[in-house]
């Protein structure tokens, strides 16, 4: 079972691992979506589904919400004003560009953080500052037992 406490204390094991386009292995490289799987599968044994081969730019040319898509079919939609550890943050790095970023909450109340596979900096527990706050484009929760 996937409970809060366990998601984040596997998403703080992968801290310190570089960043690596479409890899998913603790230790040697990831991405955000990496990440995600990574947990999944430390907690899980099985993906739920394969994992296309995608490129930086990915679904931006036809503007599809690829990464919510796969979220909603996955995962448990939440309201945005109902943050718990553990839950899943989907990003919008930019205003009216599509979801493109994943992180794992992993604190609530005053200083609020996130864990996620960043660009030039690998897997961080960072602040849940503004300037990422606004950004969330949804919150998910993993499903119980799943």
């Amino acid at each position: 079972m996937m409970g809060p406490d366990r998601v984040v204390a596997e998403a703080r094991t992968w801290i310190g691992t570089p960043y690596l386009h479409q890899a998913s292995t603790k230790g040697a490289g990831t991405d955000c979506l990496g990440l995600l799987r990574g947990i999944w599968r430390a907690l899980q044994g099985v993906e739920p589904e394969p994992v296309p081969p995608y490129t930086a730019d990915w679904a931006e040319p036809d503007h599809r919400e690829v990464l919510l898509e796969a979220a909603g079919r996955l995962l448990l939609r939440k309201p945005q004003d109902a943050a718990d550890r553990g839950d899943v943050l989907v990003f919008r790095m930019r205003t009216g560009s599509i979801a493109k970023h994943l992180g794992i909450q992993s604190q609530t109340g005053a200083e609020p953080r996130f864990i996620h596979a960043y660009t030039d900096h690998g897997v961080v527990e960072s602040p849940l500052s503004q300037p990422w706050d606004r950004r969330i484009a949804a919150r998910f929760a993993f499903p119980k037992g799943a």
